[in-house]
């Protein structure tokens, strides 16, 4: 399916400032190219899975990965860390976004 026939999703997003913005996702597309085609601007890096830089965190809903996501490992992904990049909506979803997301993966040595 592509365009109009895809089934489409409605993709809550949420950053921690308390800003909302509520974008519409077909099947196949990704959150980040949705987002991107409704003007929400979203933090991206190489759009492969790669890097990390556009994780966010499933709050509700269900998104899955076109491809194995490279910058998050099992524990990541079993505590609803998604790369938007590559991820795909299978049903209407919550989803915390933004950089401070990113950062939570990453430990700070010096705490």
């Amino acid at each position: 399916m592509s365009g109009s026939d895809a089934e489409r999703f409605t993709v809550d997003l949420r950053w921690r400032s308390g800003r909302e913005e509520r974008i519409a996702v077909d099947a196949d597309e990704t959150v980040l190219d949705a987002a991107d085609a409704a003007d929400v601007a979203l933090p991206f890096g190489c759009r492969t899975g790669a890097c990390g830089t556009c994780t966010g965190q499933v709050v509700a809903g269900e998104l899955a990965h076109r491809r194995p996501p490279r910058a998050l490992k099992g524990r990541h992904l079993d505590a609803g860390y998604a790369l938007l990049c590559i991820a795909e909506p299978r049903a209407d979803s919550e989803v915390e976004v933004g950089t401070d997301v990113a950062a939570d993966l990453v430990s700070n040595p010096w705490k």
